[in-house]
């Protein structure tokens, strides 16, 4: 089973894109985030046509979460708990049957938490991030297979950019930005791109500005997060970088892992 996070910044302007990437990739299972859409305003019919149910937690002009599934859901489930008062679209949970028992999939966007001197934009990214710690923790007391998919806009590691003294000012670079991202994984989590490269050079980000594609000046801020259940399935994992050359594309790329499950 293929399982694909892809930060698609704005659907509705990449339906085009996107559509050719389904065509392409056929990926089973997509998480998208961005998609800067209300939910009635989803281009639900274009994809529908090539085999996917749709679910969306959408808002209009920013943020929103979608999962495309060639499954049928058994269950749905918006907004990340914790704060009644947080209304950003950030957040979607998708749960299928398998020949191994359930499958949670999570499409996330986290904040961007930028400028840090903004006290209330890292702020709110921290405590965002220790929300989905504590969500975490509770899932994984099901013990089924989990996958935690998205843009959570963290730099891991100074190989997981380019020219990493450029992000030291930067939310996604902070120290504590990291740590809640370890903090997260040390619960039991696989992150699936490492498990199976240590290159420096696997980037899923790349700006628009100062031909940052070209010149491979990129960042890597889109994840998976495997179950000990999922990592026991988990078989590969892929970074589909060509998508980035495409014409009017994204500035991220799709990011791919396969699962060794079957729908039930």
């Amino acid at each position: 089973m293929k399982i694909v996070t892809w930060n698609i910044n704005g659907v509705r302007a990449r339906i085009g894109n996107l559509t050719h990437w389904l065509t392409e990739s056929a990926p089973d299972i997509v998480c998208l985030q961005e998609i800067k859409t209300l939910d009635d305003q989803f281009p639900r019919a274009e994809i529908e046509a090539l085999g996917y149910n749709v679910e969306t937690n959408g808002q209009k002009s920013f943020n929103g979460v979608a999962i495309l599934s060639k499954l049928p859901f058994d269950e749905v489930n918006r907004g990340l708990p914790g704060d009644d008062a947080d209304d950003h679209a950030r957040f979607i949970e998708g749960v299928f049957s398998t020949d191994k028992g359930a499958l949670r999939v999570v499409s996330l966007y986290l904040p961007n938490g930028n400028p840090i001197d903004d006290e209330r934009k890292f702020s709110y990214k921290l405590s965002w991030m220790a929300r989905l710690e504590r969500w975490a923790q509770e899932r994984l007391m099901l013990e089924e297979a989990l996958v935690l998919a998205g843009d959570y806009n963290v730099i891991p590691e100074r190989a997981d950019a380019r020219f990493p003294d450029n992000w030291v000012g930067d939310a996604l670079f902070q120290p504590q930005t990291r740590q809640a991202f370890r903090r997260l994984k040390n619960l039991g989590f696989t992150e699936a791109v490492r498990a199976v490269t240590d290159s420096p050079d696997v980037y899923t980000f790349w700006d628009y500005q100062a031909g940052a594609w070209q010149k491979n000046n990129g960042i890597r801020i889109d994840h998976l997060l495997l179950s000990p259940e999922a990592a026991n399935r988990f078989s590969s994992a892929s970074v589909e970088k060509h998508v980035r050359a495409w014409e009017k594309p994204s500035d991220h790329v799709p990011v791919a892992i396969n699962l060794a499950l079957q729908p039930a």
